[in-house]
This record gives structure tokens, sequence and C-alpha cells, in this order.
């Protein structure tokens, strides 16, 4: 079968649907399909040789308490038109089908089946941007989206509130060839120090400033503790830097970016893996990277961690935006290892569910299934 994977977003830059596309190209190109990636970029991308297709620059544009770097060109037309005629696809696969302007145009040109997957659980435009001048455009691409798939239930209630349909839920998978329990550890922070990691964008609805905040006092309580701040984001690292000072809290470290290689030794260097998110996650992709690392895992009760995460058992769950509760599950755990481990060893065993091999299969049949219902061979 020869695919299409769009993904409306830089691909330079990395993200979480970046990776699901970069997944799912390795395995099915491995199952022996030809796939092409399609997607804006900000520079070269190596890594796919001429199975990436590049259309389009990506800007920088604020939205949903987050960025998001699409192409906002409307000049892209004749461009995906010659793609389309040149390629021709059996079937194009979506990411965010409605994002503009790369996924929409695409899915209004194409003239092949068209199977699109939604990630978010709110807050991502393309869905109301310009509503109502834009309600017909979307009535009419959805009539052109033949397929739906959901990364959990999350973001499938938020997409049928748009765009009403059946939906098959098939979740974002984990490698867990990559995200090991055996990982090494970065050899700077095995000190003794209990360490707890944070790994993701510096955004406010990561909630890196209540962690912070909890973290002052789990000092207080137990000096031998250090947290480690992974991620980009150069305004909000300045701000969370300067507060650090001025309540003179030690053992704070903030990485920077962390390369795609170090990521797992970063999950593996936590005694915790902790991410306490505010809201508008659809899904715990970096939640499932960790529990395969074996780290018992603190994060907020919103739905996206809650569908991974079973409080209790491969971590500790809390109400999201609050510091007490925080500070309470993190010194919980940090007081007691054997728990830890109980937890990080019930999280390898879940992180199973999610490998690639399986979710990729499952993508698959549901692209046969789709395609034998467009072409009036389903019963």
């Amino acid at each position: 079968m020869k695919i299409g994977l769009v993904c409306p977003y830089d691909f330079v830059f990395p993200g979480g649907v970046s990776r699901h596309v970069t997944n799912l190209e390795r395995h099915f190109t491995q199952m022996g399909h030809e796939v092409k990636v399609i997607a804006p970029a900000s520079k070269r991308v190596n890594e796919f040789g001429d199975r990436f297709i590049r259309i389009g620059t990506p800007v920088a544009i604020p939205a949903s308490d987050s960025i998001i770097r699409i192409t906002i060109s409307l000049h892209l037309a004749p461009t995906i038109k010659k793609m389309l005629a040149q390629e021709k696809f059996d079937l194009i696969h979506l990411h965010e089908p409605f994002m503009p302007m790369l996924c929409s145009a695409v899915l209004r040109f194409s003239d092949t089946v068209n199977v699109g997957t939604f990630h978010a659980a709110q807050g991502k435009p393309g869905y109301n941007w310009g509503r109502p001048i834009s309600s017909w455009m979307l009535e009419y691409r959805r009539r052109h989206l033949h397929g739906h798939i959901a990364v959990s239930v999350p973001a499938m209630k938020y997409a049928q509130s748009y765009v009403p349909a059946d939906y098959e839920i098939i979740p974002n998978g984990v490698d867990i060839h990559k995200f090991r329990p055996d990982t090494r550890p970065l050899e700077q922070y095995m000190d003794g120090k209990l360490n707890i990691v944070f790994l993701s964008r510096l955004e406010f609805r990561k909630g890196a400033n209540y962690l912070l905040k909890a973290f002052l006092e789990i000092k207080r309580q137990m000096p031998n503790t250090r947290l480690l701040i992974c991620g980009s984001g150069t305004a909000l690292r300045k701000r969370y830097e300067t507060w650090v000072r001025r309540n003179r809290l030690q053992d704070v470290i903030f990485t920077g970016m962390v390369s795609e290689q170090d990521i797992p030794r970063y999950y593996r260097t936590a005694d915790i893996f902790c991410l306490p998110a505010t809201g508008k996650e659809s899904f715990g992709l970096i939640l499932i990277e960790a529990m395969a690392t074996g780290r018992p895992i603190v994060a907020t009760n919103i739905p996206g961690y809650a569908s991974v995460v079973t409080h209790g058992e491969e971590g500790l769950l809390v109400p999201p935006m609050t510091v007490k509760p925080l500070t309470d599950a993190l010194l919980t755990l940090l007081n007691n290892k054997d728990l830890r481990d109980r937890m990080g060893q019930k999280g390898v065993i879940t992180a199973q569910k999610y490998a690639w091999e399986g979710i990729a299969n499952r993508v698959f049949n549901y692209y046969q299934k789709t395609i034998d219902k467009v072409h009036g061979k389903a019963g």
C-alpha cells in the first residue's frame, strides 16, 4: 500500500504528533509499504531521505497556552495538487486533519481514501478558527474524511463536538526498545540524592511552577533531593530561574532541551517522574515513556493522564493546579523506596500495551477496514 502521512506541525521541532508520525512511518516501511511523510519544516529534514515531502514554511503561533508551528501560507494549493498527482497515494492519513493550512488543504484536494487522527483534547485551532465563516468549509472537508481515529476518549469527545462520526480509539505508541528499564542513568546525577525529573516543554499548562513550589517544601523536609527541569522554553525558564534564586532554592537544575538519545537516560535518572500539567492533555505519552523505563509517576488527575496512569498502581495522581497534594504525593514516594520500585515495575508492564508494533498494526487494520468501506467491500 502507498501511504501518505501528513503532519501539520514543523517536523524539525520535537513534538508528540511528529513523533507519532515518525514511528508510524518506520513501522509501515518495515512492514513493506511505501510511505511518504508530508509536513512543513523550518530546515532540511534528512532522516527520511526522499520519503519526506516538505510543503510550507512554519511560523510560531500562540494557541491554547502553547505555541504551535504551522504553515499559514495561502498559496500551497498548486504544490499540493502537483504532489498528489505525482504520488497517487492509496490512502492519506492526516494528523489533526482540519488544522490549517497543510492538512486542511490536502484533505480538500485529495481524491483518495482519507483517514484522520485527532490528537487534541481541547483548544487546538482548526475546528473553531473563523467560525461561523468557516463552518461550510468544515462540513465540506468532513465529508472528505472517510475514517476517524482518536488517541484517547478525551480526544474523541472533543473531536465529536465538532466532527460527529464513529471513532476508532487507537492510542499513541511507545518505543519499548528505546525506553527500557535497563537504560543507563546519567552518572553526574547518581550521587545519592533522590532525583525528581520533569521533562516537557516549559509552558504554563505543563505546571512546572506548581512543581517548583512543591519542591520548596520538599527541600525543607528532605535536603537530599534534587529537581531536574528538562525542556525548551526560554522565556519561562528565565522566570522560573529568577523565582528559584529569590527563594534561595538549591538543587534545581534547568537542562534546556534534551536530545532524543538522552531522553530515556533522564527518565531512568529519575527516582520519580513528575508532570503536573494543568489540563488540555489528550494523552500521557511522556508518562508512558517514563513508565517503560521503570519509573514511578506523580502527575495530575486530568482525563488524558488518568487514561494511562491508574492512581496507586503506576503512580499517584493529584488535583491539577494545587501545591500541597502534589507535595504530599512526592513526599510519599520519596520516603518509600519499596513503593517506588513496585510502581515502577507495574509501569513497565502497563507500557507494553502501548508498544508501537501493536499500535501500528491496529492503525493499518483500520486503514484496510476504511478502504473496504469506501470501495463497498464492507458488510
